[in-house]
């Protein structure tokens, strides 16, 4: 069986960690086949809602119940598995499918709501015509909501993208450390990254990232005692709320 990848284009990109990883986008035809199976799952999820609201009000309300939670399941479908199910929706999963932004790094709420909202463009008089050029004229094979949102959709299977985990236990072991400032949300975003991504780096590495910011966040005379990463891991772990 001919592996369908071999067709599709391959990504290489790199993390600022200097680390490499290849992506490959999903292509025309296996996001068509996710796309039928998803709906096939709203219009199963929509009937037994119909039956339900038949069933619990009889009365003209309990249409306009129905209709709201038609319009949140047509609208936030494809937004709820993004976010809660990796990039996963019951048909990229079957099809092993996902959702990721430009740099391979999971979906963000905001980029999931832009690229489901832009769904209106691609099936511009019910076609889907604007989504099928865009997709087939782009290297990743991107719809307009992928282009305004900075997503593709990639081969779970194939895709070699380093694994960042929301869970880190592992720095229960690390000593706790403050800032000497308060810290901007940038700055908290950033030493959470960093923590994410510390098991895939040497720590002459690590070290080496590490070092402007938590020169700039040091008290005087904590650099000879603790080093750049490891402070860096202390105040991430601080955020996890272990005072």
């Amino acid at each position: 069986m001919t592996n369908p990848v071999q067709n599709d284009t391959s990504i290489r990109s790199e993390t600022p960690e200097g680390i490499e990883y290849t992506l490959y986008p999903a292509g025309i035809c296996a996001r068509f086949c996710a796309y039928v199976i998803d709906t096939i799952v709203k219009v199963i999820i929509i009937i037994i809602l119909r039956l339900a609201f038949s069933l619990v009000f009889n009365s003209f309300g309990g249409l306009w119940i129905f209709l709201l939670f038609y319009f949140a399941l047509d609208w936030f479908y494809h937004v709820f598995f993004d976010i809660f199910f990796h990039g996963q929706s019951p048909g990229k999963r079957v099809l092993g499918l996902r959702v990721v932004l430009n740099d391979g790094s999971p979906v963000s709420a905001g980029a999931s709501f832009i690229r489901n909202l832009l769904r209106f463009v691609d099936s511009y008089i019910g076609l889907y015509l604007i989504a099928f050029l865009s997709a087939a004229a782009s290297q990743a094979f991107r719809r307009p909501g992928d282009w305004a949102a900075g997503t593709l959709v990639i081969y779970t299977w194939q895709s070699q993208v380093p694994q960042q985990s929301d869970k880190m236990d592992w720095l229960s072991g690390v000593e706790l450390a403050l800032p000497k400032r308060p810290l901007t949300f940038e700055e908290k975003q950033g030493i959470l990254m960093f923590a994410r991504r510390y098991p895939l780096l040497g720590e002459a590495r690590a070290d080496e990232i590490a070092g402007p910011l938590a020169a700039s966040l040091q008290k005087r005379g904590e650099n000879e005692t603790t080093g750049a990463s490891a402070y860096l891991l202390g105040i991430a772990r601080s955020f996890a709320g272990e005072r």
